[in-house]
């Protein structure tokens, strides 16, 4: 397919040089950075927050579980993280709550307080993107939601990672790992990047096998999404590039092949509405 080698590769429907290709697709996500979580609830109907808690699932974080969120766009992956453990960790006071019937309301109260204190669910993530606005909107983001959590929103791309190896415990990129010019050598950085024994989770548009419902889809990428992103963005129509490449981007059974290729084990992928969308899984060993 072309998307990692030679001197030229798709953006869109042109062919540019391999160097021209990252600062063009930077340049889309900082057009679009205030106007990104609008346009996906518009573009996939909100659906695209059902498909981040299925990763959630997935990924099962607990209290203390050092994540990795790469492409992170404005951070929901992140924030759906925090709101995971937290939710777990309130059904597991309440059931200690109910251990405790002869408790005073004050005991219970301090108890509660002492166990929230001690929670370190919110604090163990690192988020890392290409775009500088994208950062600061998720970090805007971050604020209008409450959390507290300052762990570091760092500049970057899937392929440099600024991190140790052997340093996190989940690894996760949604919609992004397509935009990357060489995906090998993006999943060989989030093999570097992984404890041993731990998860790399890959949520992305992918092939639809049906003719009927792929003639469908293929008719609302190129006619319904650009007119939404020209009303919603503003230029979103000049920038086809997101719309081609989701056509471009390797089908379920060739990604699960270049995720064993870096190196993972237990490599299997989950198909989400019809095709469309698929959660691809490896275990580093």
């Amino acid at each position: 397919r072309g998307l990692a080698a030679g001197p030229e590769m798709h953006f869109g429907f042109q062919t540019v040089k391999k160097k021209e290709r990252r600062e063009k697709i930077k340049k889309v996500f900082e057009n679009v950075a205030k106007k990104y979580d609008v346009m996906n609830d518009s573009m996939t109907l909100g659906i695209h927050r059902v498909w981040k808690d299925i990763l959630q699932k997935k990924m099962n974080p607990c209290p203390g579980t050092l994540l990795l969120d790469v492409a992170k766009k404005t951070g929901d992956i992140a924030f759906q993280k925090n709101n995971y453990v937290r939710s777990v960790q309130q059904r597991q006071l309440q059931r200690k709550l109910k251990h405790h019937q002869n408790l005073s309301w004050q005991e219970i109260f301090e108890k509660k307080k002492k166990d929230k204190f001690n929670s370190l669910g919110d604090s163990q993530v690192e988020k890392n993107d290409i775009s500088r606005e994208m950062l600061k909107v998720g970090k805007q983001k971050k604020k209008h939601l409450g959390y507290s959590e300052e762990k570091s929103w760092v500049l970057g791309n899937a392929e440099e990672l600024p991190f140790d190896k052997k340093k996190f415990d989940v690894y996760t990129i949604a919609f992004g790992i397509r935009n990357e010019k060489n995906i090998d050598l993006a999943l060989q950085e989030a093999y570097r990047v992984l404890k041993p024994g731990e998860k790399n989770l890959c949520l992305e548009f992918s092939h639809v096998s049906n003719p009927l419902l792929k003639k469908l889809y293929d008719l609302y990428r190129k006619k319904v999404i650009p007119v939404l992103g020209e009303v919603i963005a503003g230029d979103w129509k000049k920038n086809q590039y997101l719309v081609e490449s989701i056509r471009q981007f390797p089908p379920q059974e060739e990604l699960k092949a270049m995720i064993k290729k870096a190196g993972f084990f237990k490599v299997d992928y989950e198909n989400l509405n019809f095709k469309k969308i698929a959660i691809h899984s490896g275990f580093k060993l």
